[in-house]
């Protein structure tokens, strides 16, 4: 029986190791146990993160939105309202003379 000897596949698997770990801070970056344990939390912070981004943008979007509504007299909850029964849908901040009449038929659907 032919001896078989490992060490090309071990090094691919480190070679991929260390590509992920490039730029990382001491033992981190050269190490294969601290390494491998850096990688996966990297990529465990990566994929919740990932997810996160969409809340945080969310956020901002409805930040600039209520800043955009104030000096029309109104508030998000109460422009999106109107929004909703005037029947139109998302256009805001691209255009200010269109978001002016906008904000003008949410208010008066919001009065009637």
């Amino acid at each position: 029986m032919a001896r078989v000897k490992r060490g090309v596949t071990g090094h691919a698997k480190h070679k991929k190791v260390f590509k992920a770990a490039k730029g990382y801070y001491g033992r981190r970056k050269n190490t294969i146990r601290v390494a491998k344990q850096a990688v996966e939390k990297a990529n465990q912070y990566a994929y919740r993160d990932r997810k996160r981004r969409k809340r945080t943008f969310r956020a901002l979007w409805i930040q600039r939105l209520n800043a955009a509504v104030r000096p029309f007299g109104l508030t998000y909850s109460r422009f999106i309202g109107g929004l909703g029964k005037a029947g139109l849908s998302d256009l805001a901040i691209r255009e200010p003379a269109a978001f002016a009449a906008i904000v003008e038929k949410a208010k008066a659907a919001i009065a009637a």
